[in-house]
């Protein structure tokens, strides 16, 4: 339940239109709703500032739609990440103002919108193999209501593409950068910039690249300051945390 939800609850109440026994039993969801196999989050948004997320990986279709449904109920916004295709299409038809982002292999309904910072959030990929995660950090960027900017196919093999795009680097407030292979791509961007960069290893490489295990060392020794590295393949992470640092001047300020 959001602060919206709860300010018009306790408005109905007073008015009269809902039943204090009524009002009850929805204040009884809080802090969360016990499902049987899901417990589902209703303070989320009212901590975080963002509603909960549903990962799909591993969870039945059926179950994905039931635990969306609660927190649609709730009246924010709706993302889940790493849906399957067939579970996407269920999510569309139950949700036909949702929008399905199959390269990033997530479902979003907006139903609140706020302002965006100021400031702008970049997201960049090493190799067009690596768009999936970074469109997963794109769509969790937008979600939050982040003005996102996109910069694909830019690694280090062709150094000369990234510098050609040295202004618009320059100027966002926050980067996202995604990379396999070896991973040097976010110590390159972190040396030509006086922003954050928040930095996601991939899985895509050849053998030595262990699954993005290269890649996420590579990172974590990075030499350039100011990189950050979520884990590999997490663009959802990435996105969110990208948005809470594009975020920080705004929160103080409504403090």
């Amino acid at each position: 339940m959001n602060t919206e939800r709860l300010r018009r609850l306790l408005e109905e109440v007073r008015s009269g239109d809902v039943a204090v026994e009524a009002a009850m039993a929805q204040l009884k969801q809080l802090p969360f709703e016990d499902l049987g196999f899901a417990n589902v989050d209703a303070h989320r948004a009212i901590r975080c500032g963002f509603p909960e997320v549903i990962f799909c990986e591993g969870k039945r279709t059926e179950d994905v739609l039931a635990i969306a449904e609660r927190i649609a109920s709730q009246g924010g916004d709706l993302l889940a990440t790493r849906v399957s295709a067939d579970t996407a299409l269920v999510l569309v038809d139950r949700f036909p103002d949702a929008e399905h982002h199959e390269r990033a292999r997530a479902v979003l309904r907006k139903s609140c919108h706020r302002p965006h910072p100021p400031g702008t959030i970049l997201v960049i990929s090493a190799g067009t193999s690596d768009i999936p995660v970074a469109e997963e950090a794109r769509v969790t960027a937008e979600a939050m209501d982040n003005d996102v900017r996109t910069l694909f196919d830019v690694g280090v093999a062709g150094i000369h593409r990234l510098l050609d795009r040295r202004q618009m680097i320059m100027e966002a407030s926050v980067i996202v950068v995604v990379a396999g292979m070896e991973g040097a791509l976010p110590s390159v961007v972190g040396g030509l910039v006086d922003s954050p960069v928040v930095a996601v290893p991939t899985s895509v490489g050849y053998g030595a690249n262990f699954n993005g295990l290269a890649p996420l060392l590579t990172m974590l020794n990075s030499c350039a300051a100011g990189v950050a590295v979520v884990n590999i393949d997490n663009g959802f992470g990435a996105g969110y945390l990208a948005s809470l640092i594009n975020r920080v001047g705004e929160r103080r300020d409504e403090r």
